[in-house]
């Protein structure tokens, strides 16, 4: 097994895509965030970010072999946070999919059937194909209340259900992914997520919105974590505008994340999320009013690759 545990972001941007000249340095893909642990590929949300991310894959399983047959299958792993459109888009447009021997699992949270739901959200009336059509292996399961994941060597995970921290807590070359389910997001809520590998934690804080004197639940989750990827779409400026206030989104400000960075200690935050209307300028802004904190506190940006094993 291969040890590693590295985060590419692929798409950081929330609500829409952005294609514009003054958007390159940030990007304008919505959420999708690439990781890849203990020789596992783990994917967070399927916005359209997750384009790239296939084009890649299938560059990558061609080149394994001259001869078809021979080729390395594409193997991952999809963790929705919610079924919202910024956070599903690329799914249909993700190449692996028409590969026979591509094996694609997808876990995550609905009121209903998760796969149902997305059936009917990405195909169907809405694409050219339906989810029958798809060549390779899609399993979509949904993620109850204390469950979570395990990875063991090159098997798809296994959904466990964890009673404490002592049974969430990777052995040996295992990856474990714990989640829990916010309402901080209008309609279903979100799954907000926990990579374990070795002795180093991610977590993946999308579409949450903060309360006064901090989410308690969410601070409890992400103590102590090595990265905390976490929702920053708005400035406090815009979030409490007087025309348009955007008090009960379900979105953060860079305020808020930085507040649940110094309730759980996490080592380094990294914004995330951003509205469609903040171009490079903007957020080039805001990054200056952070750059006291060093490396502690970083806009991340497509592309920002960071290997937690250095």
């Amino acid at each position: 097994m291969v040890e590693e545990f590295k985060i590419k972001f692929r798409g950081v941007r929330g609500s829409y895509t952005i294609a514009d000249k003054n958007y390159m340095k940030y990007g304008g893909n919505t959420s999708c965030v690439e990781v890849r642990a203990g020789g596992h590929l783990i994917i967070l949300d399927a916005g359209s970010g997750l384009i790239k991310v296939g084009d890649e894959l299938v560059q990558n399983h061609i080149t394994s072999s001259m001869e078809k047959q021979k080729r390395k299958p594409i193997r991952a792993t999809v963790l929705l946070s919610h079924i919202h459109q910024d956070h599903i888009q690329g799914f249909t447009f993700f190449k692996p999919l028409h590969i026979p021997s591509t094996v694609i699992n997808v876990f995550g949270n609905s009121a209903n059937n998760l796969a149902t739901e997305l059936d009917g959200l990405l195909f169907n009336k809405t694409f050219p194909l339906s989810m029958g059509d798809i060549a390779g292996k899609l399993d979509i399961k949904t993620l109850n209340k204390q469950e979570g994941l395990i990875f063991e060597d090159e098997k798809s995970p296994v959904i466990r259900r964890f009673e404490n921290d002592e049974e969430s807590t990777p052995k040996g070359n295992q990856v474990v992914v714990t989640c829990y389910r916010s309402s901080a997001h209008p309609q279903e809520g979100v799954l907000i997520y926990k990579i374990a590998y070795k002795d180093k934690t991610i977590v993946y804080a999308t579409d949450v919105e903060g309360y006064y004197g901090g989410d308690k639940r969410l601070e409890s989750f992400a103590k102590g974590c090595n990265i905390l990827i976490h929702d920053t779409q708005y400035t406090t400026e815009d979030y409490l505008d007087s025309f348009s206030s955007k008090q009960g989104y379900g979105h953060s400000t860079f305020e808020m994340a930085h507040e649940m960075q110094n309730h759980t200690g996490a080592q380094k935050l990294l914004c995330f999320h951003y509205d469609p209307s903040y171009d490079d300028d903007k957020l080039d802004s805001i990054a200056k009013q952070y750059k006291p904190y060093g490396d502690k506190i970083q806009l991340a940006y497509e592309g920002l690759e960071i290997d937690l094993m250095q």
